[in-house]
């Protein structure tokens, strides 16, 4: 199924949970808390432990591919040559960010707007997506690069369309000739 689909189904399966808890019992905040940083804490090490595996492989294959310009720009695409190893990094980097952004967003909601539920909320929304999570498929989890794992890694949308850098031969071909043109 669809990563955008299963989080939304879950998101509505925690909520309903969600409310079934009682929060206002300082026992079970107390255990929400903990269950939270412990997932979170879980969630960073496996992001670190995925950077290192990175490292120690140290894949120098060449990557190119041309990165999509931003919608309404009017630009054209973007070439972008790198390596595995750089370009698998880079998206763990990107996940990093994502985790230290939501817990910078909880901390905020739950401190100081009192909020509890997005805590028990985001302990499972952060597993499901450390385990969908392409880099942590690829090196923890042995599975090949092909199809959804093939590197750059392409995002799934909710309407099933998948968007992301063209990697075939033609377009790489006339982004390289449009650098070309610009260097003369």
């Amino acid at each position: 199924m669809n990563a955008g689909v299963t989080n939304l189904a879950m998101t509505l399966v925690l909520m309903q949970v969600s409310r079934k808890i009682p929060f206002e019992d300082p026992e079970i905040l107390r255990y929400v808390r903990i269950a939270y940083v412990v997932v979170q804490t879980l969630i960073l090490s496996a992001y670190f432990y995925t950077s290192m595996t990175i490292k120690q492989k140290n894949d120098q294959t060449v990557l190119k591919y041309v990165e999509p310009a931003t919608p309404m720009s009017g630009e054209q695409g973007k070439l972008v040559t790198t390596t595995v190893r750089d370009y698998d990094l880079a998206e763990v980097s990107k996940l990093l960010r994502g985790v230290y952004m939501g817990i910078a967003f909880i901390a905020f909601m739950h401190l100081y707007l009192g909020y509890t539920q997005p805590l028990f909320m985001q302990s499972a929304m952060g597993l499901k997506n450390l385990f969908e999570a392409k880099p942590v498929q690829v090196h923890i989890f042995g599975k090949k690069a092909e199809g959804d794992l093939k590197r750059p890694f392409k995002a799934a949308s909710i309407f099933g369309v998948q968007a992301g850098p063209q990697t075939d031969a033609a377009a790489i071909q006339e982004a390289e000739k449009r650098i070309g043109a610009k260097q003369e």
